[in-house]
């Protein structure tokens, strides 16, 4: 869920914007807060919390997880980073939102 996040910080701001997510493996979901009838926003131990889940997108990534996964691992190699490597600091300073 946190590295699919479909906040700016996570999917950037336009399309080949997005920001690789790494070091997140023992990040865990905290609290999950309801967005009016049709989404939650979640809040993640790294303190991530701008990202809006809708029931649609949470459906989506759980009906595609084997999917998904499987691309987020070959955007890993791609790039030559390792899952648990340090998230960059400009990486994860693009949007200006970040705790």
């Amino acid at each position: 869920m946190r590295v699919y996040s479909p906040s700016a910080e996570v999917q950037g701001h336009g399309p080949g914007q997005e920001v690789l997510q790494t070091g997140k493996r023992e990040v865990e979901l905290v609290s999950l807060e309801p967005v009016g009838n049709y989404a939650v926003q979640p809040t993640f131990s790294d303190g991530h919390d701008s990202g809006i889940f809708s029931w649609d997108y949470l459906y989506f990534l759980g009906s595609q997880q084997d999917e998904l996964w499987q691309r987020y691992e070959a955007r890993l190699r791609e790039a030559g980073v390792d899952r648990d490597a340090p998230m960059a600091a400009a990486a994860a300073s693009s949007c200006g939102h970040h705790h």
